[in-house]
C-alpha cells in the first residue's frame, strides 16, 4: 500500500472532522470552504508552520519527530487508536527499507498452540492474524463461527465473511456495526504493516467486490480490537454477547489468541453451553484449516 495516500487521507478525513468551535478557534463570517479545520487552523493548534504541516498532510512524515507527532494528534483531538495509527505511517514513512514480511501469517500455527486451544473447553478460543484470517480454533470456536466455515474458501476471514458472504446479515444483528469495526481493524492493520501483499490483495478483493467496504474503507477510520464484547446471532442457539480478550502470541509475530466468554449465570453462559453440546453431537466444522 503506498504509505503517502494512507497518510494524506488519513489527516485529510482527520482535519475534516474538527469543526472550529470544538477546537476551540474562532469562527468570523459564515463562508468556510472545508468541512472541518483548514490546514493553516491545524497548523497553528500544533506549533508548526503552515508549510511544514501541508508537507505532512501531503504524506512526507519522514524524519518527523514524536513530539511533533504528538503535537498533531493533540490537534486533531485523535483517540488512542488515531494516534497510534499515526505513529504507524511515520514508522512506515521513515523506515530506509523494505522490512521483511512476517512470515508466521501464513503458515500453519504451532502443535503447541493447537493443544492449548483444544483445552480450552468451555469458550471458543481461536488464532487469527492482522488481516482477520483465522489459523486454528478449539471445538466450540468452530461452532461459533459455523456460518462463516459454510463457505469452501480457506482460511476463513471475518472481513471475506461480513462483506461477501449473506449469511452474515443474520449472523450479526447490528450489522453496520460490525462491518464498520472490521474495516477499521484492516485499516490499522495497513498502517502497521503496509508491506503485507495478503493484506493489500484482500482489500483489493473486498473494494472491488463490494460497494459496502469500499465506503468504508475510504473513511480511514482505525480501530484497536484487545478487549469488548461481541453481538451475535448464532442459528442454533439463538443471540449471544460473549466477551473477549485479544491476546498476541509472543513467539508468532502478527498472530493474536481471541478468547471468548460470558458472565456466569448469564443467558450467554447457557447458550455456550447449549453450542459445546451441538458441537459435540453435529461434529460441526471440526476439520483443520487449509492455509493460503
Amino acid at each position: 500500500m503506498d504509505n503517502q495516500s494512507e497518510t494524506r487521507d488519513f489527516l485529510s478525513t482527520r482535519r475534516a472532522k474538527i469543526t472550529p468551535e470544538q477546537a476551540g478557534l474562532p469562527v468570523y463570517g459564515g463562508n468556510r470552504r472545508v468541512p472541518g479545520l483548514r490546514r493553516g487552523e491545524v497548523a497553528m493548534l500544533a506549533g508548526v508552520s503552515v508549510e511544514y504541516y501541508t508537507r505532512l498532510e501531503r504524506g512526507n512524515l519522514s524524519g518527523v519527530s514524536e513530539g511533533v507527532l504528538e503535537s498533531l494528534a493533540r490537534a486533531l483531538q485523535l483517540d488512542e487508536a488515531e494516534q497510534a495509527h499515526l505513529f504507524d505511517l511515520a514508522r512506515a514513512a521513515s523506515s530506509s527499507r523494505k522490512p521483511q514480511r512476517r512470515r508466521a501469517t501464513s503458515q500453519p500455527v504451532r502443535a503447541g498452540v493447537q493443544l492449548m486451544l483444544d483445552a480450552i473447553t468451555n469458550a471458543p478460543a481461536f488464532v487469527r492474524n492482522g488481516r482477520l484470517d483465522i489459523h486454528a480454533a478449539n471445538q466450540l470456536g468452530y461452532a461459533l463461527y459455523s456460518e462463516m466455515y459454510a463457505s469452501p474458501v480457506r482460511p476463513a476471514n471475518h472481513a471475506r465473511f461480513i462483506f461477501l458472504d449473506n449469511r452474515s446479515y443474520g449472523f450479526y444483528p447490528d450489522w453496520d456495526r460490525a462491518a464498520n469495526d472490521t474495516v477499521a481493524i484492516l485499516r490499522t492493520e495497513a498502517g502497521r504493516d503496509p508491506y503485507d501483499r495478503g493484506l493489500t490483495d484482500l482489500v483489493g478483493e473486498l473494494s472491488t467486490r463490494s460497494e459496502e467496504f469500499r465506503t468504508r474503507w475510504a473513511a480511514h477510520n482505525v480501530r484497536q480490537h484487545y478487549t469488548g464484547i461481541k453481538h451475535l446471532r448464532h442459528p442454533v442457539v439463538g443471540d449471544l454477547h460473549p466477551m473477549y480478550e485479544s491476546l498476541e502470541l509472543s513467539a508468532d509475530a502478527g498472530l493474536s489468541l481471541l478468547v471468548y466468554t460470558a458472565e456466569p449465570g448469564s443467558t450467554t453462559e447457557d447458550a455456550l453451553r447449549l453450542l459445546a453440546s451441538w458441537a459435540a453431537t453435529q461434529g460441526a466444522a471440526q476439520e483443520p484449516l487449509t492455509q493460503g
